[in-house]
């Protein structure tokens, strides 16, 4: 047997052999940072805010909120139960043996990762469920599939439900306030990853020292790539944050077991500031809290199954199309879009020739066009049948769409959209909307939410079952038995 030889080598040669292989600029960048930065690593800080959230910290609008939020969730994961990519994650899970966590439209309970990717594919695949506009756009209910798994294997209140769902929206908002990790390759649901670990550690009641592990496991090895979401969108665009709710759940079981994770997740020299945000300064005491709103409240819920960006852009071009007296008047049409809004729904060749349903969801002018047809934008909006509609593709050839440095001026909660439609006479019709119910600044009330609510499972319940499990919803600061509610959304 040969003979193993060890020798310690200098930290400089570390890092110059580490450099040679392209880890350019790894030394430590925290020297300049700020004092408490310095100190107290970003993974520690938003263990500790986890730590010290309390059901008694939230104001009666926060949880109003959670369970709108939560309720227009299963809608949305209902609603989407016989869809081909949804059944496929739902046998993979299934096949996984069984567990505490129910599978939504079925009896069976299996293990909570596999719980949270089941249904967060689901509650995800229509592009109905709710969103957060920011520096980029995210749809936090991603994360809400995590929690309600956790809830129930844990055995958890309805108020610890509420508040691990508060947790996991300001987490992940929060984070994508401060980065626009996009324009370095990288895809927003990398932020539900931390939000998820903290709400399940939280649930699981994981003291800080192992909440610190779960953000720095779940991170390390599953950062999702921005391909998901350029040129032809495949099934995975709406399982990518479902995927990341998996593998941070997982991580958070390996933490409680007592498993380390690489640190700092964030500030290391090959960290995620370095190696893939950017540096940024994240300040956790700013976070939701009493006399501070949280984010949940500042998050949206969609009225139509479409890119958050082409939202106000059907409204617009509803009403064109009704003041234009008939479609084969119209000569060309014109459409005025955020800088993001015209990047995500319009840039790419892939957008004018949709032959998926996830493609023609964010293409702006398929949405516009077929809203122009039918009046409305629905699930059916996207069958095959109308995506080959030679109508439409024809229609859409008379349309432009381009940014307008104005209405990217005004993007704040809303995405404005500007719609003008040039007549066979020259005649022009503009209309510009700048945001519809549901936006943040416009939230759905109680019957509002029950209306899309119903519309989603209708045709799956009868009446009185969906007005039963409303009312143990809008009853869940008050609920002790989550396994019995839960199971209301058995088949």
């Amino acid at each position: 047997m040969g003979m193993i030889m060890s020798q310690v080598i200098p930290r400089r040669r570390v890092l110059a052999g580490m450099a040679a292989l392209g880890f350019a600029g790894l030394r430590s960048r925290t020297a300049g940072a700020a004092p408490e930065a310095a100190a107290h690593p970003l993974a520690e800080r938003l263990a500790g805010y986890a730590d010290r959230l309390r059901y008694s910290d939230l104001d009666a609008v926060t949880i109003e909120a959670v369970k709108s939020h939560l309720i227009d969730t299963l809608g949305c994961a209902v609603a989407a139960f016989d869809e081909k990519p949804v059944r496929i994650c739902r046998e993979v899970a299934l096949a996984g043996g069984r567990g505490g966590a129910t599978v939504i439209g079925t009896g069976a309970r299996v293990s909570p990762d596999l719980a949270a990717f089941a249904n967060g594919g689901a509650a995800r695949y229509y592009d109905l469920n709710d969103v957060y506009v920011s520096r980029l756009t995210i749809h936090p209910s991603d994360t809400i599939s995590a929690c309600l798994a956790l809830a129930e294997t844990e055995r958890a209140s309805g108020r610890e439900l509420i508040t691990a769902i508060v947790l996991a929206y300001e987490i992940n908002c929060r984070l994508l306030d401060a980065f626009d990790i996009t324009t370095r390759g990288w895809d927003a649901p990398v932020f539900g990853l931390p939000a998820v670990a903290l709400a399940a550690g939280k649930l699981m009641k994981l003291p800080p020292e192992k909440l610190i592990q779960a953000v720095n496991i779940s991170i390390n090895d599953h950062i999702p790539m921005i391909q998901t979401r350029v040129q032809t969108l495949s099934d995975w665009k709406g399982l990518a944050a479902a995927e990341a709710a998996r593998n941070a759940v997982f991580a958070a079981l390996l933490a409680r077991g007592g498993l380390t994770g690489p640190a700092p997740i964030f500030e290391g020299r090959a960290g995620f500031f370095q190696q893939v945000s950017g540096p940024a300064e994240i300040d956790v005491g700013a976070f939701g809290r009493a006399g501070i709103a949280y984010r949940i409240n500042a998050c949206g819920m969609k009225p139509y199954p479409a890119v958050v960006w082409a939202q106000t852009a059907i409204d617009a071009a509803i009403a064109v199309a009704r003041e234009a007296g008939g479609l084969d008047r119209i000569a060309a049409i014109e459409i005025a879009a955020t800088r993001r809004g015209f990047q995500m729904t319009a840039s790419e060749p892939e957008k004018w020739a949709p032959d998926t349903r996830e493609t023609a969801d964010h293409s702006m002018p398929y949405i516009a066009a077929r809203a122009m047809f039918d009046g409305e934008i629905t699930n059916e909006s996207y069958s095959p049948e109308k995506l080959r509609d030679p109508r439409i593709l024809a229609f859409m050839r008379k349309i432009a769409v381009k940014e307008d440095p104005a209405l990217t001026a005004m993007q704040g909660d809303a995405v404005p959209t500007r719609v003008t439609a040039i007549l066979d006479d020259g005649r022009r019709i503009t209309r510009q909307v700048d945001d519809v119910p549901g936006f943040a600044g416009r939230p759905m009330q109680r019957g509002d939410v029950e209306r899309k609510f119903r519309s989603n499972v209708g045709k799956r319940w009868p009446r009185e079952r969906i007005q039963t499990l409303l009312d143990a919803l809008w009853g869940l600061d008050q609920a002790n038995d989550l396994v019995s509610l839960l199971g209301q959304l058995s088949a």
